[in-house]
């Protein structure tokens, strides 16, 4: 069976590579503590829960409109405008089956071949897929550790072309835990308005931040008209099974992009968005509850990670993820993956799943138990004693 060429364009996600590795050792009798995964290791809140079986009770079971319920395209601008992040119109939002199919359905209705599309480097690795896949080209923006893997707006604007399309940003940051800072996206959104660049805006990791606000090229007026908000219920709300993601679109489109809904999935499931108004619109102790117990943890692996000669890791500002530095260990991030997969029974996600520049860096996941995460440092700091010092 030979495949359609568009098919080498498309790329992968490594971190279920990684898990499926893990999954097999564990078959084999292995115990493996799992800090490859993006998931929060939380339930999904009971009121969300039961709004779901009510709805099922209810028979909402059948189709609806493409673009969603319209009690939940207006659950969404409600929160967005409670929260201070972005006002917009219900007509604006776009619900769909998880938050990659936004970012699918915006690449698929922007770019074309010959279009260049900016995107973080280390990054969430579908960024440079989908652009590929859709016939554009991606161009990576450095993260630095040295500018705390954040963008330097100095170096993104050397890297617009007459080219360049869209600019993808992500904050809080996969896999650096990174946050920008209200300088930063003043001065993105400035070269976004001169250079006239779409932007993209990943803020699915908007509730998971630690000692701060949170910045975003929204905040800059002018930035609506020319922004894609892209969020969803996975990471805020610990429902990464239930396939719920969000857009919100500058008005023109909001057409077409429902047009690649109707065409690929036709809708989201009928039930699961009144799950989706019920985390919007209900109490908010149990996320704080999370969020809380992510920054402990964010303290526990940071503070952990740095006791281990010949690792550094900056403390995350977001997210759940630390991004450690291996350099000095003499082995490709890959390499130590695989070390410490097999001999620490540490699943770890490298650096270079999410790019270039993400050589010398290993992923941890920190979206598991204080008590995991002690038993996987002192793991790793086995092997790194016996195996590489």
């Amino acid at each position: 069976m030979q495949l359609a060429r568009r098919m080498n364009r498309l790329g992968t996600e490594s971190a279920f590579e990684v898990l499926a590795k893990a999954k097999a050792l564990e078959k084999d009798g292995r115990e493996i503590i799992h800090l490859e995964i993006g998931e929060p290791d939380f339930d999904t809140p009971g009121h969300i829960v039961a709004a779901a079986q009510q709805a099922l009770s209810e028979g909402h079971t059948h189709y609806v409109p493409a673009p969603g319920i319209p009690e939940l395209r207006n659950a969404v601008t409600d929160f967005l405008t409670r929260n201070e992040r972005l006002a917009a119109s219900p007509e604006q939002v776009v619900v769909t089956p998880g938050a990659k199919p936004i970012m699918f359905f915006t690449i698929l209705a922007l770019c074309e071949e010959g279009d260049e599309v900016l995107y973080p480097d280390p990054g969430f690795p579908m960024y440079a897929s989908i652009t590929r896949f859709a016939g554009a080209t991606p161009v990576a923006v450095p993260l630095r550790e040295s500018n705390g893997f954040t963008i330097d707006p100095g170096e993104l604007d050397s890297l617009v072309t007459d080219r360049t399309k869209l600019l993808i940003l992500n904050s809080p940051h996969n896999p650096c835990g990174s946050s920008l800072t209200k300088e930063q996206v003043e001065a993105i959104a400035e070269i976004a308005l001169r250079r006239d660049l779409l932007v993209l805006s990943d803020e699915v990791y908007w509730a998971l931040r630690y000692g701060g606000e949170q910045h975003s090229v929204l905040d800059v007026p002018g930035m609506a008209e020319r922004t894609i908000l892209l969020d969803g219920w996975s990471k805020t709300f610990a429902m990464t099974g239930w396939r719920l993601g969000f857009g919100v679109f500058p008005t023109p489109l909001v057409e077409p992009v429902t047009r690649l809904a109707i065409n690929s999935v036709s809708c989201t499931s009928a039930f699961s968005q009144h799950a989706a108004i019920a985390a919007l619109t209900g109490p908010w102790e149990e996320v704080e509850r999370m969020r809380s117990a992510f920054a402990e943890r964010c303290e526990v692996i940071t503070s952990g990670l740095n006791a281990i000669p010949g690792v550094s890791c900056v403390r995350p500002g977001g997210a759940f993820y630390a991004f450690a530095n291996i350099t000095e260990l003499g082995r490709t991030a890959a390499e130590l993956s695989d070390l410490l997969l097999e001999r620490a029974g540490v699943a770890v996600t490298p650096g270079t799943a999410f790019g270039g520049y993400g050589e010398g860096y290993i992923r941890f996941s920190y979206a598991n138990s204080t008590e995991n995460i002690t038993a996987a440092l002192a793991a790793v700091e086995r092997v790194v004693r016996d195996e590489l010092s």
